[in-house]
């Protein structure tokens, strides 16, 4: 579609309407409202940027395992920009699943899930990726088209991505969690580095050692593990 507030908005809409396949993809070249994580708005300027949401029905993960899907959509996305600014070019996922280029952002997740019993009925995984654009109103974002000077066909990154969505979704279907894990500890941001954080309206200095089975991150602050949700700690850039 050419324009929509938000693509999460209107998969839930076909959610509601029982039109909504497993692997449906809302696209849209304008979105005038989309929502990023803590409640942010994502600012990307029309047709320029990838904006999407894809339907899953993960009937297989207990609500417990939502993390699980988070760490796999995060991969396939880190998977795909991998495939074209190449393996070495320093990109991260930081937690829980922005998309980093060194200490800037060059996209975002945001995952809704619609809980049914003890299953997860359906999850609408948006999706928002910088490409083309060249200007942005912080400092801390990036895009493809900055980072090489080239620009990039929407409609060819599209079905690259999603395919590369697939196959990560495919492995957390099949069972595959420990390999999801270890591959997403692997390429988090300041994983076991030593960083300044802010807790509670304090600066502090902590070591990443990992994420809980709920998706908490796990820092190492003055030699005692703390785990903390989201809001709950701040990354500092100096």
């Amino acid at each position: 579609m050419p324009e929509c507030a938000s693509t999460n908005t209107e998969a839930q809409a076909l959610i509601v309407k029982n039109s909504a396949t497993d692997g449906c993809t809302v696209i849209t070249d304008k979105q005038t409202a989309g929502r990023g994580q803590r409640g942010n708005r994502w600012e990307a300027s029309p047709g320029e940027n990838l904006t999407l949401s894809v339907i899953w029905q993960p009937t297989f993960l207990a609500p417990t395992d939502q993390f699980q899907l988070s760490q796999a959509v995060a991969l396939g996305v880190l998977d795909w920009a991998k495939s074209l600014l190449g393996p070495d070019a320093g990109l991260r996922l930081k937690w829980p699943n922005d998309i980093y280029y060194g200490s800037q952002k060059l996209g975002g997740i945001l995952i809704e899930n619609t809980i049914s019993g003890s299953k997860i009925q359906y999850s609408v995984v948006g999706i928002g990726i910088n490409v083309n654009q060249r200007e942005f109103g912080m400092p801390t974002a990036t895009s493809l088209a900055w980072l090489t000077g080239r620009a990039y066909p929407l409609k060819t990154l599209i079905s690259r991505l999603l395919e590369s969505l697939e196959r990560r979704y495919l492995m957390l279907r099949a069972g595959r969690v420990a390999a999801l894990r270890f591959d997403y500890l692997q390429a988090l941001y300041r994983y076991q580095e030593n960083h300044d954080y802010e807790v509670d309206g304090q600066a502090v200095q902590g070591q990443i050692v990992g994420v809980d089975e709920t998706g908490r991150l796990v820092v190492e602050i003055n030699k005692e593990l703390r785990s903390f949700a989201l809001q709950e700690i701040k990354y500092i850039h100096k």
